[in-house]
């Protein structure tokens, strides 16, 4: 593939395999204020060979027109609703649960008010105006009197949906409490346990899909614990790509339930061929020009050529082993490759 220039949709590209593509945002696309390197000029290609995108992430404070609206200054063609939130996934799933017109005890950003609203609901403030459901997304002034407001409700048995569970939330002093630990502060106080709707959940996964008609789409993500997981969930092929969060060690030691269908270093992986790796007559994994085995309990691999197929030749050899292998020689190998 041309890493300078133009990008190639080559023959068996992975992507042809797929009738949409689910893009994480923080990690896949963009790193803080910058696109991810060779991002923009790989989507742009899959947009003019027709490929149906959507972009979906955890984030709940914020509406899809913002986040779609960083995206087109990063130089992407995105329409509003090509951002798939939380927010809008868990206000479908309230929606569900409700009947038409039915009060929302709403506790977080005013985008999932609006997505509350936009399902024809009713957004209120408080559990004495008796609400059929709360909903709880992340923002940065939710507050005690929210969050009792919530804990009353929960406690007499009211549905109890929140966008996601993330712990943690990335801001520009460094990493800040996230929804999930608001979330458990009502669970402490009630020891109820919510619906969640955000990633590793399947309804945010399903809502993207729906929202592009696809049936087998393909998730790219930068996480195991919910872009993998979360597409596994869902019964959708994922890719893992190495610009994120993940690193060949996380992947290597990845539990059955958080491993990918394919892996690539960026997002050039979609315009190529998946990779395969295959068992030979003597234990070992292939991996085009890699091999790996599993010998003494250490994963030892030898070759040359693409980081990622011999990443994933070590993941074959590792994950076929009864008893978790000590990876370490194999990640002093892949350690020893260029960037390209």
């Amino acid at each position: 593939m041309n890493v300078s220039g133009a990008v190639e949709l080559r023959h068996g590209s992975l992507v042809r395999r797929h009738d949409a593509v689910l893009l994480d945002l923080d990690g896949v696309v963009r790193v803080g204020p910058r696109p991810v390197p060779h991002a923009v000029p790989v989507l742009g290609r899959l947009r003019e060979a027709g490929c149906r995108t959507a972009y979906v992430t955890n984030n709940a404070g914020r509406p899809p027109a913002e986040l779609a609206g960083e995206l087109r200054r990063l130089g992407l063609e995105v329409a509003d609703g090509d951002v798939v939130t939380s927010a809008q996934a868990a206000a479908r799933l309230v929606a569900e649960r409700c009947a038409p017109g039915a009060q929302v005890l709403v506790v977080g950003s005013p985008a999932l008010r609006t997505a509350v609203a936009g399902q024809g609901l009713r957004p209120v403030a408080s559990e004495r105006d008796a609400p059929a459901a709360v909903v709880q997304g992340f923002a940065p002034t939710v507050s005690w009197r929210e969050l009792a407001e919530a804990g009353y409700a929960v406690a007499r048995g009211v549905p109890w949906i929140v966008t996601n569970t993330d712990l943690t939330a990335p801001t520009q002093r460094g990493v800040a409490p996230g929804n999930g630990a608001l979330v458990a502060v009502v669970r402490a106080a009630t020891g109820a346990d919510p619906a969640v709707a955000g990633k590793p959940s399947a309804v945010l996964f399903r809502e993207a899909a729906e929202r592009t008609g696809a049936r087998r789409p393909l998730m790219v993500g930068d996480s195991l614990d919910t872009d993998v997981e979360g597409a596994r969930r869902a019964g959708y092929d994922s890719l893992l790509v190495l610009t994120g969060r993940t690193g060949p060690a996380d992947l290597l030691a990845a539990p059955p339930h958080r491993r990918p269908t394919h892996v690539g270093r960026d997002l050039r992986a979609l315009c190529a061929p998946p990779q395969a790796a295959e068992r030979q007559p003597d234990g070992a994994w292939r991996c085009r020009d890699w091999q790996a085995r599993v010998t003494g309990g250490q994963v030892l691999l030898a070759g040359h050529g693409e980081l990622s197929a011999g990443l994933w030749a070590a993941c074959a050899a590792a994950w076929s082993a009864p008893v978790p292998p000590d990876p370490t020689r194999a990640l002093a190998v892949l350690g020893r490759l260029p960037e390209s």
